[in-house]
């Protein structure tokens, strides 16, 4: 099943996707579809009102209670960065102002001159969590959508803190779609393929059996320190070629065009343009 959150003329409204076709769930998002404990049956079973034709897609989850993000993950990455295999998750957050929707565009902050690039697998919490043990974390997700967490660079580096760098306001698009892990080969170890490419050009590409902490050993960690709750969002990582480790260094320009894909979900379609807002 595929479920997305769409702007129309009446809010957000939460859809299941048909075929090309959009059925209305009765909801605003599909967080709160989530927060139900049917929710399976119940986005399955609707027959609300439907939507055809271009879809303006919001963040499929529009105010997540908790955004999880995981730096390091891919083995080629960590390479890259020139850095040994972590034996723990490397965790920082982001909050919901940074989320920006499948075709919306990234804000460049004007105080930033080093925006990059990050294709991350991200997975969905559908059911609520603490302590889990490894077949209650793959059970509590509800499915799996596509990230870039875009990052200042010159903003990340600052301290040893990272969380100044990645949650910059409407600068990670996600979505966008939800696909539960009955769809995906591998189900919730799903094997895809990440790309992400500017300006045409492909500068990421890996497969996700490249994750050193797959989603479910994510979810039983993350479960560990705090309760996970329905629409959780948890951002598994990015493969190598960010444009921070190239030489010379390259980052997201004004007018960048961001494609960011993966195989059995779907790809963000982003371009990035200077933020103005509240300049003189």
């Amino acid at each position: 099943m595929r479920l997305a959150t769409l702007r129309t003329s009446h809010g957000t409204r939460a859809v299941r996707v048909d075929d090309g076709s959009y059925v209305d769930l009765g909801l605003p998002d599909v967080g709160a579809v989530l927060r139900r404990a049917d929710w399976t049956a119940y986005a399955a079973a609707a027959e609300g009102p439907s939507y055809s034709g271009p879809a303006d897609f919001a963040p499929v989850i529009t105010a997540p209670g908790k955004i999880l993000c995981v730096g390091l993950n891919y083995r080629g990455h960590i390479l890259e960065m020139g850095r040994e295999l972590p034996a723990y998750p490397t965790l920082f957050a982001k909050y919901a102002e940074a989320l920006i929707g499948a075709s919306d565009p990234i804000l460049l902050p004007p105080e930033s001159e080093e925006a990059d690039w990050e294709a991350e697998l991200a997975l969905v919490v559908g059911r609520t969590v603490r302590r889990a043990n490894a077949a209650q974390a793959a059970e509590a997700i509800a499915g799996f959508t596509v990230l870039n967490d875009v990052t200042m660079r010159d903003w990340q580096y600052r301290t040893p803190q990272w969380l100044q760098g990645k949650t910059f306001e409407a600068s990670t698009p996600i979505g966008p779609v939800l696909v539960t892990p009955d769809e995906l080969p591998g189900g919730t170890a799903p094997a895809l393929t990440l790309t992400a490419s500017v300006n045409g050009e492909i500068v990421q590409k890996a497969a996700t059996d490249d994750l050193v902490f797959r989603p479910a050993s994510l979810v039983q960690y993350v479960s560990t320190i705090l309760t996970l709750r329905p629409g959780d969002i948890i951002a598994t990582g990015t493969p190598g070629g960010v444009g921070h480790a190239r030489r010379p260094a390259r980052y997201l320009a004004d007018q960048a065009r961001l494609v960011t894909e993966v195989s059995g979900i779907g790809r963000l379609d982003n371009v990035a343009r200077r933020d103005t807002a509240g300049l003189p």
